[in-house]
């Protein structure tokens, strides 16, 4: 049998973060919380059960939780988001995993509740994340935003069946304020990478995403939610690029000022 870290990244999750624990309580030989300076009670729960907790400062998604895989005590590891639980299937396909750990990583597919519903549509399902794996094998990308983990080439993949649920938004306003900032992320990372934002493509890419997910990825099938949610999707779409132009925009006037 394996030795399996949780780790977790946490900013003022007190309203998620016992649920999650909770859930993996009974395969966790540790749980180690790098926390981003909350100024809630996170730290405090996280303590409560028995969870090693670690301050550093947050410089984007993949660089936290690849830090974090770091101070595990333990190669093989499950990595979550402090509003993601193990469904009772997922929990039991873990637990097997631990008494036969075959393969260097492991993919689960991802079910989102959003304001109350189970979306099952909309381009967010199946979702599927690779988050139990063996730290030797893979890292973290995505360093700013969209982290993906990545295992290194001749790994092995095998899929776990059960969900792993993810608590997402608890309203319409929190999806939107989110969307907004990782709006902002995204702009900042296309710029790293010089990836440009044409007037066509600002127009005609918010447009494409719509199509693609209410019709295509038949969020249409979530009901109004999904109508909402492949919405916010398609305007953040625009504000990315928008932002990607805004940021060209005023490195411009740094040259001709200089």
């Amino acid at each position: 049998m394996i030795q399996l870290s949780v780790v977790i990244i946490t900013l003022n999750e007190e309203r998620n973060i016992a649920r999650c624990l909770n859930s993996v309580k009974e395969i966790a030989d540790e749980i180690v919380i790098i926390d981003s300076y909350s100024t809630d009670n996170t730290e405090s729960i996280c303590k409560s059960y028995g969870a090693r907790v670690i301050r550093h400062p947050f410089k984007g998604y993949g660089y936290q939780k690849n830090f974090a895989n770091a101070q595990a005590t333990n190669d093989h590891i499950l990595s979550l988001d402090a509003d993601e639980v193990l469904s009772n299937e997922l929990l039991q396909s873990v637990k097997e995993v631990k008494e036969n750990f075959n393969a260097d990583g492991y993919t689960m597919n991802r079910l989102t509740n959003y304001a109350g519903k189970w979306i099952h549509h909309s381009g967010w399902y199946p979702d599927v994340k690779l988050r139990l794996f063996n730290r030797k094998k893979g890292e973290w990308t995505g360093l700013l935003i969209h982290e993906k983990y990545e295992m290194y080439a001749g790994s092995k993949v095998k899929h776990l069946k059960g969900d792993l649920l993810h608590y997402s938004f608890s309203s319409v306003e929190s999806h939107k304020k989110q969307s907004e900032k990782f709006a902002q992320l995204g702009a900042e990372a296309y710029f790293e990478k010089g990836k440009k934002a044409p007037m066509l493509k600002i127009i005609v890419a918010p447009i494409v995403r719509f199509i693609r997910d209410y019709f295509f990825n038949l969020g249409f099938l979530d009901g109004k939610e999904g109508f909402i949610i492949c919405r916010i999707s398609a305007r953040s779409t625009y504000s990315k690029y928008r932002k990607l132009r805004d940021l060209y925009k005023e490195q411009d006037k740094a040259k001709a000022s200089s």
